[in-house]
């Protein structure tokens, strides 16, 4: 039987030339999370899936095309996820149709549909906001997070692993806390192969640390696994709460616009330790360089 997954990616599919919500498609969350004894009863994390979609447009009644950035987030602890090419589609649905007298009301209509699909597609509360050319974004979470292939150590290692090897990941002789970063992660689109470019940020804190070189080798070890943005985040936090069984814990994975949208899944072993304007639905945070 096809997976759910590919009931749109890896297909030809027209683009819809009106509001087309049936084409929405829900991935369960539970089957992958089976596999790294995720228990959807007993989460070992909080956190948000943050999306950023830059080509929300629409034509108010007179046929004034109105354009900008729709940002969303949801919680992770709800049963699905959207598959992206599906929502890329739905809201391409959007481009042709024609929603309110002004741009104000037709913009209110058309996040006030995009929410209620949503929510009643993911069984979940949906927050959003609409952005436009003249959106400032706000500060970066991240400012002070090392970035390991920058460390000296890191250039004396030798990476040999491209399939996720968790047996990479060795202590360090330390304590305490570090936040480190890499630009260096690239992961396979679950269904079609195609890789998916991004950055991993990770706050651990506890009484055993990994080894900073390690790390980085087994970032790099899930070059070629082939799973969805979500799915390679709470994979990275499974493997490090598992192994080091730290205090605190924060993977955030932020991904290379694709097909007009980015997706950054975000966890975190309290809500604390979010990164608070990535995760806001309200505001725009600073951007990387490929989004």
């Amino acid at each position: 039987m096809e997976p759910i997954e590919g009931k749109i990616l890896g297909k030809q599919v027209a683009y819809p030339q009106h509001y087309s919500p049936h084409i929405l498609v829900a991935v369960p969350r539970a089957l992958n999370r089976e596999m790294y004894g995720l228990d959807e009863q007993a989460l070992p994390f909080c956190g948000k899936d943050v999306w950023h979609a830059y080509e929300l447009s629409f034509l108010t009644q007179k046929g004034l095309p109105v354009a900008g950035l729709l940002k969303f987030t949801y919680p992770a602890h709800s049963a699905f996820l959207v598959e992206s090419k599906s929502l890329k589609l739905y809201l391409n649905g959007f481009n042709m149709s024609r929603y309110g007298q002004t741009a104000e009301e037709g913009l209110q209509e058309v996040l006030n549909l995009i929410r209620k699909d949503l929510e009643e597609l993911l069984q979940t509360q949906v927050d959003l906001s609409f952005h436009q050319g003249s959106a400032q974004a706000g500060a970066f979470d991240f400012e002070h997070y090392e970035l390991l292939e920058q460390l000296p150590e890191s250039r004396q290692l030798n990476f040999d692993d491209f399939k996720e090897n968790p047996a990479l990941l060795t202590a360090a002789d330390q304590q305490g806390v570090f936040q480190v970063a890499t630009h260096l992660l690239r992961s396979n689109c679950k269904i079609t192969h195609q890789p998916d470019w991004g950055s991993a940020y990770i706050h651990i804190k506890g009484d055993c640390l990994p080894d900073k070189g390690a790390l980085l080798r087994y970032l790099v070890s899930i070059r070629n696994e082939n799973h969805f943005h979500e799915e390679i985040c709470e994979m990275i936090y499974k493997r490090l709460w598992d192994r080091f069984e730290p205090e605190e814990l924060m993977v955030s994975c932020i991904y290379t616009r694709r097909g007009g949208i980015d997706i950054c899944p975000l966890r975190a072993s309290s809500p604390h330790l979010l990164p608070q304007h990535l995760a806001n639905a309200a505001g725009l945070s600073q951007k990387l360089l490929q989004q």
